[in-house]
């Protein structure tokens, strides 16, 4: 037997973990969790096999063996533990689903143990959101009991590492499903897991899956909640590597206690809803009459496109996208004349803002001096909900962004936009994360000085409560300068509101302490070479100042050689050549009047306070090759370095040191000054990008306002166009009518005129036939019947003066004339009469009829002359027929 172990021990490692036998396995895993704890670091080549082959830790953590199982999993633990960050990313992929079915369901509470201390040196040495992901598939396994081990070990990880460095939203996204199961343990285990997160969360925690839970379960959970309510917020209990890491390095930095300080305001922002929930796209969700609808002349129908748009909006958070149509439509709103519209519409800024966060700050130059220009309503509920809208506005932005434009409308002449803007700084003062510069603070000082000689009460406190809160932030010693002119009255409300301020930026003036950062500089010393480190060490036992002699004006290389002068001897010593002695702290000793004293070779020796001599003179810095900033030359002569030798110098520091600190010093105000110039180009460019912004949003709604006029226009013209279409029809409608009209008077003329009498047609045909000088009888005929066509003539010229148009009268003037002469006083009115009285009519009857005629409707002067024309071709032909049946 003693053979084959023999032949155990001596096999490698990676094959004893692939042994049959269990208990060589056994002795593997416990020799290779000794074998990694005795490695010196993570490249010792013991780690190489296991990294090579990863796949091997499988076989590991699921051995059949449950003694073997327990080591296997310590051999793990180890190798994770000093392996580092490969080791965990080359076995993770393996280890993580055997651990969580064989290990944590195991029956032995050493190997449960091992097996989630495995997993939490997972989330430690990288990172949760890969051991999370891989825990998430075991909560759907058909064993119960695998189950609830995956619910407890997502709740260590959550205890141990905290919400911030392990996502709860894959955890809290499965809880539905896990409440519903048949199993009470995990059941127990799900409820386990939720107070854990809610002690991390609080109330946010129930905005991703409180609804798809049963009343009964939500009544449960409550009460489990009141009991962890009043414990204080957790804070985290293991650190990644990284972590452990910065903390290592912060005290190195003197930055322990804001390390500490920025853990504790860490969880506030965890607790947020926003970083919980999932984004969604509102833009797709948008009424497709809305902008119809919010063009509408009804108050009622704009606001109720808003109310609907604002369901739209009302979310955790939005997907960011382009919402400058929309921003644009709610600076419109702005100015609407209902203030119900108003309210909605700063409701839905702020429900806008919220739901972007920082990606909202693109367009606040288009929204915020709408919303401050608005603040004119008094009315409450317009000005609280323009208010929330102002805070979500600024909370995408920082105050330098904002500053400019608050203190713009603090010089407006309309008291109430004063008062709210005003308001609106403080409350930006005092939820800044940032302070303001010096430039920025001296503009609110200045603006908050002014206000405190305003007529109004409520507008004095409000400068008291500016200056209050702002040297809350800058600190009491920064604010001096401008309290300065202040009474003792006004001084002292400006103390009870700093007393009373609660802000969240951080003073800058407390990280700037260069000062002892200037104490380790002296252990270097020496120029060009570097002497030995025994004598290195002497200077920093030295209490008394310490000084170099100057190299006199004509010496060749300040680097080369350094002497000191004595007047005691008139020699030199160089500073390099003899590095025993000359490397040493040497000093001054100003004896009685002022007679220098030899040089001390014992840096030892105390001797009372120095004092410097105007031939005593430091050394130029030149030749410091790894000294930081003062390996580099002054760029200064060294006659202008030895004349600004005889200033006094601080205790502990050399001429040297004085004069890199000097340096370090102007650096930092030329740095300073460059900060400066660059802020104040900075809030140059940001003041010119929000008028470019002002002005492109003015030309927008120009350009919005023109369109619509066009559109307007248009209609008027599309209506004039139908209105003069429906206009002719009409008149055509009225010519035609008109036409029917003197068609039918031209009818009724005709039926009321006697036609030629039958007498007069006979007597002409009878006088032709009976006797031959019958013509006279014809002639006297006609002209009786000239007379009566006269007398019609009367009428005519009466009806077309009522009917006839002045076109009409003009065409009519020649056949006028040409009648008038036919039936003229003078030609026929003997004819007329002769003809009247030979008919046997009296003249007051011939008058009579001439008047009935008159009174009739009459025809056309076309028809006048056509019976005219016919007569006179009849009584040509009777003419000529007569002529010829005359006798010759």
């Amino acid at each position: 037997m003693a053979d084959p172990e023999e032949d155990f021990s001596s096999l490698p490692l990676s094959d004893r973990f692939v042994h049959k036998n269990w208990k060589v396995r056994k002795q593997g895993y416990e020799d290779a969790a000794k074998a990694f704890e005795a490695t010196p670091d993570e490249s010792d080549p013991i780690f190489r096999p296991f990294l090579q082959d990863s796949s091997i830790w499988k076989g590991v953590v699921a051995d059949s063996n449950v003694a073997a199982q327990q080591d296997g999993i310590n051999a793990l633990c180890s190798f994770l533990k000093f392996g580092g960050r490969d080791a965990c990313i080359r076995t993770r992929n393996n280890t993580i689903t055997p651990i969580v079915e064989k290990g944590l369901s195991s029956t032995r509470a050493a190997t449960k143990q091992s097996s989630l201390e495995a997993l939490l040196l997972y989330v430690e040495l990288d990172k949760a959101d890969p051991v999370v992901e891989d825990l998430l598939p075991a909560l759907s396994n058909k064993q119960p009991k695998i189950v609830a081990a995956t619910l407890s070990a997502l709740t260590s990880i959550y205890h141990s590492y905290g919400v911030k460095v392990a996502d709860p939203k894959p955890a809290l996204k499965a809880l539905p499903k896990i409440f519903g199961h048949a199993d009470k343990n995990v059941r127990a285990e799900a409820q386990n897991l939720v107070v854990e997160l809610y002690k991390w969360l609080r109330e946010a925690i129930k905005t991703l899956f409180w609804n798809d839970l049963k009343p009964v379960q939500q009544q449960d959970l409550e009460k489990l909640f009141e009991a962890v309510k009043q414990e204080p917020h957790p804070k985290q209990e293991r650190l990644l590597r990284t972590q452990q890491v910065a903390g290592a390095a912060a005290p190195v930095g003197g930055g322990e206690d804001e390390y500490e300080g920025a853990d504790d305001e860490e969880p506030e922002a965890e607790v947020d809803v926003f970083d919980l929930a999932e984004p969604v796209d509102i833009l797709s969700k948008v009424p497709s009459d809305f902008y119809e609808n919010l063009a509408s002349t009804k108050w009622k129908e704009r606001k109720d496109a808003l109310d609907a748009l604002y369901a739209v909006v009302n979310v955790d958070r939005i997907k960011d996208g382009s919402y400058d149509e929309l921003v644009a439509t709610f600076a419109k709103c702005m100015k609407d004349a209902n203030i119900a519209v108003v309210t909605v519409a700063a409701n839905c800024v702020e429900a806008l803002a919220k739901g972007l966060r920082k990606s909202f700050g693109k367009y606040r130059g288009r929204i915020m001096s709408p919303m401050l220009e608005r603040t004119k309503e008094k009315k409450q509920s317009v000005a609280d909900a323009l208010g929330a809208a102002l805070d979500a506005v600024f909370a995408s932005t920082s105050l330098s962004d904002c500053l400019e434009e608050i203190l713009e409308f603090l010089k407006h002449k309309n008291p109430q936009v004063k008062l709210e803007t005003l308001r609106f700084l403080i409350r930006c003062l005092k939820t800044t994360r940032e302070a303001p510069s010096k430039a920025e603070t001296k503009l609110i000082a200045d603006s908050g000085t002014k206000l405190l000689t305003e007529s109004t009460e409520v507008t004095r406190s409000g400068g008291a409560e500016i200056l209050g809160t702002l040297m809350k932030i800058m600190g009491e010693r920064a604010m001096g300068p401008y309290l300065d002119g202040l009474d003792d009255i006004r001084k002292t409300k400006i103390k009870e509101y700093f007393d009373a301020a609660e802000v969240k930026a951080k003073d800058k003036p407390k990280p700037a302490a260069p000062p002892p950062k200037a104490a380790p500089p002296p252990q270097k010393k020496a120029l060009g070479k570097k002497p030995a480190a025994g004598v290195k060490k002497a200077p920093p036992r030295a209490a008394t100042p310490q000084e170099e002699p100057p190299l006199p004006p004509p010496a060749a290389k300040p680097n080369a050689s350094r002497s000191m002068p004595s007047k005691a001897g008139g020699a030199s010593k160089s500073g390099l050549a003899a590095p025993s002695g000359a490397l040493k702290l040497q000093k001054r000793l100003g004896g009685p009047g002022g007679a220098p004293v030899p040089i001390l070779s014992s840096p030892k020796r105390n001797g009372p306070s120095p004092t410097f001599d105007d031939e005593i003179a430091p050394a130029p810095k030149i030749g410091l090759g790894g000294r930081g900033l003062a390996g580099r030359p002054l760029g200064k002569p060294v006659s202008a370095l030895s004349e600004s030798s005889n200033a006094a110098a601080a205790p502990g520091l050399s001429a040297i040191d004085r004069a890199e600190l000097e340096e370090l010093r102007a650096e930092k105000e030329r740095l300073q000054k460059t900060n400066e110039d660059l802020r104040a180009e900075k809030s140059r460019l940001a003041s010119q990008i929000n008028e470019l912004q002002n002005q492109n949003a003015q030309l927008i709604e120009d350009h919005t306002r023109d369109v619509l006029s066009i559109k307007a226009k248009e209609t008027q013209l599309v209506r004039a166009r139908s209105d003069a279409e429906a206009a002719e029809e009409t008149v055509q409608k009225q010519q035609r009518e008109m036409e029917r009209l003197k068609r039918e008077l031209n009818r009724v003329v005709r039926a009321a005129t006697p036609p030629l009498g039958a007498d007069d047609g006979d007597h002409i045909y009878r006088d032709a036939k009976m006797n031959v000088n019958g013509a006279n009888h014809i002639v006297s005929g006609v002209d009786r019947y000239e007379s009566t066509r006269a007398s019609r003539e009367v009428g005519y010229q009466r009806a077309r003066s009522y009917m006839g148009s002045p076109s009409e009268e003009k065409e009519n003037a020649g056949m006028d004339v040409q009648m008038g002469k036919l039936g003229s006083p003078d030609n026929r009115g003997r004819q007329v009469s002769d003809g009247g009285r030979s008919n046997g009519e009296s003249p007051s009857r011939g008058r009579e009829k001439e008047e009935a005629v008159t009174d009739q409707p009459i025809e056309s002067w076309r028809r006048a002359a056509e019976v005219t024309s016919q007569l006179k071709a009849r009584i040509e032909q009777m003419k000529a027929r007569q002529g010829l049946t005359k006798p010759h």
